[in-house]
């Protein structure tokens, strides 16, 4: 990514200063400064990335009362929804995963609920273009595909019930996560599951960043996406873990989603060899794993087929019942059999 032409620079300048006065003219004095922490973080230059100071200011508003929170978050989405500039649509969606990282609870609250009247799908920019320049042209292409990033990152807090990759998070997290994974029943689990393929599989989707060496507004966005990569995948590593004790007691349906996840999961892998080198002896231990619960179920599954088609051809022709009828019947019974979700509770 060149040096856009320096009339740009001055126009974004002006840009900038114009807002900042507008802000100073016609906010409310009481959030007047958050205001223009926003205006500074978000300005529409095309190279750096939000000023950490901006950034700071910001989230110390998140321990001011629920409505300044409110005022703040509000103010973020609107310049976010309304610009067209690509510049400042990326620093509003970094802002934006700052918060997810390092807000306040009531900060990452206020942002995960957005807007008050609910809905999904706010940090949606999937038509987002600013052709202004080459440059823009291709920073636009991050915009379109970080807010979708940034909505399934959202999505998949919601129903692990806790912000992925926040930093509030306490010290005894993992072990905390292991004990309350250990007592869901299994399509909680699996839901959990697929939610993080999901978000691995948009990461798996980043725009390729070779074109953006140097540029150190995308290697921002690359360094904190990659933060979030080790959290998933560490949150994967967990629930393999939990599955991996409760293979034999996993019902044929379960085992057969259990496998597709897992599959969606490998496919990943070879799309995400940058990110993959950060921590190599943990992403090879996650990815052994997968692939051994996955092939574990396989044999499972084989060695049970080979008994059904013996005791298929031992049936005389008057006790043959049709295919779907004992398909039924054996899945059925291999639920019921099933008290509880993890092996280690069984007695």
């Amino acid at each position: 990514m060149g040096r856009t032409p320096i009339l740009r620079d001055i126009i974004g300048i002006i840009k900038d200063k114009a807002s900042q006065s507008k802000a100073a003219l016609l906010s409310d004095p009481k959030t007047l400064s958050l205001h223009l922490a926003l205006l500074r973080a978000t300005t529409h230059d095309p190279f750096t990335p939000p000023d950490p100071r901006h950034l700071d200011a910001l989230l110390a508003s998140g321990h001011n009362s629920r409505a300044t929170v409110s005022t703040v978050v509000e103010a973020l989405m609107d310049r976010l929804q309304t610009t067209r500039d690509a510049s400042v649509a990326i620093k509003c969606l970094i802002t934006a995963h700052h918060i997810v990282k390092r807000g306040s609870f009531i900060l990452q609250d206020q942002l995960s609920v957005y807007p008050s009247s609910g809905g999904r799908n706010y940090l949606k920019l999937s038509d987002f273009r600013d052709n202004t320049t080459s440059l823009t042209w291709e920073l636009s292409s991050w915009v379109r595909w970080y807010a979708l990033y940034l909505e399934n990152l959202l999505q998949t807090s919601r129903i692990l019930g806790f912000f992925l990759s926040s930093n509030s998070s306490s010290v005894d997290k993992d072990e905390e996560q292991k004990e309350k994974i250990s007592s869901l029943i299994n399509s909680q689990l699996l839901k959990e599951i697929n939610s993080l393929g999901n978000l691995i599989e948009q990461i798996s989707s980043m725009p390729d960043s070779s074109h953006a060496y140097g540029n150190l507004l995308v290697e921002e966005v690359v360094g904190l996406v990659g933060e979030d990569y080790l959290s998933s995948i560490n949150e994967v590593s967990i629930r393999v873990g939990e599955f991996k004790e409760r293979l034999s007691c996993l019902s044929f349906f379960d085992s057969v989603e259990l496998v597709l996840a897992l599959k969606r999961l490998e496919a990943c892998k070879e799309r995400l060899p940058a990110l993959s080198q950060m921590k190599n002896v943990l992403f090879e231990t996650v990815w052994h794993s997968i692939s051994e619960v996955k092939d574990q179920i396989g044999n499972d599954e084989v060695h049970g087929e080979e008994g059904r088609l013996l005791s298929h051809h031992g049936m005389s022709s008057k006790n043959k019942v049709s295919e779907s009828s004992r398909y039924g019947e054996r899945v059925l019974k291999l639920a019921d059999s099933v008290k509880f979700s993890s092996i280690r509770f069984s007695f």
